[in-house]
């Protein structure tokens, strides 16, 4: 597989196919709950935007945020965003710090010092440094950017609530496991982590609300406490 090759439709189905046949946990969520979503995002800022703005918060308080910018500003670009001062953005419901984090991002493309579609043609890692350079974007920031944006299917948001919880459960597990505990559980799924975390995602929605199941929406902030900075 192509280090630079993106989920679709048809690769997904295979690489659900694969992990099904390597783990009889991923078997399981399969057969028991169905397809999972794609869940897919388009890529650029005001996605980014929309990840920092998922932090360490719950899904509808930061889908309640992003409305009311969109109400302001559509679209949503760095142009646009940077002529909102801190006491508009905090009126929207930003924090002072993604406040901060939102304006210090816009800025940088503005400047010409960040070039979002040239993401499109570096490696996971080089996506990472590059995206980690500035404040307020850590590793799950770039995790869930890379996984739904950018379609990359080895992905692995390894900090994410929803798939900590998940991993616990269907692995039986007596505490959350670690990052690092996450990474080993994980080597038996590349390189398709990125979908095996979407049907984990799946499995801690469907298990949570049988409705999450006809209504999905992006699980990575559900009740989020993932550990950002």
């Amino acid at each position: 597989m192509n280090y630079l090759e993106t989920l679709n439709e048809n690769n997904f189905t295979h690489a659900l196919n694969v992990l099904a046949s390597n783990d009889p946990d991923m078997e399981y969520i399969l057969n028991t709950f169905g397809l999972p979503p794609l869940w897919l995002r388009e890529p650029g800022f005001a996605t980014l935007i929309q990840i920092i703005l998922e932090q360490q918060v719950s899904l509808a308080s930061a889908k309640a945020v992003f409305a009311r910018l969109q109400a302001k500003i559509s679209p949503i670009t760095p142009q646009k965003f940077f002529q909102l001062d801190h006491t508009e953005l905090k009126t929207i419901g930003f924090s002072r710090q993604k406040a901060i984090y939102g304006r210090l991002l816009a800025e940088s493309i503005i400047a010409g010092e960040l070039d979002l579609n040239l993401l499109n043609t570096m490696d996971d890692e080089d996506v990472r440094s590059v995206l980690k350079k500035l404040k307020g974007i850590g590793d799950w920031t770039v995790d869930i950017y890379l996984l739904m944006a950018l379609r990359r299917p080895d992905a692995l948001p390894k900090g994410d609530l929803g798939l900590i919880l998940a991993i616990q459960k269907v692995k039986k597990l007596a505490q959350r496991p670690t990052p690092q505990e996450i990474e080993s559980i994980a080597e038996k799924w590349r390189p398709w982590r990125a979908v095996a975390t979407r049907l984990l995602w799946h499995y801690y929605l469907s298990e949570r609300s049988p409705q999450s199941r006809k209504n999905p929406t992006s699980p990575n902030v559900v009740d989020s406490e993932c550990p950002e900075l």
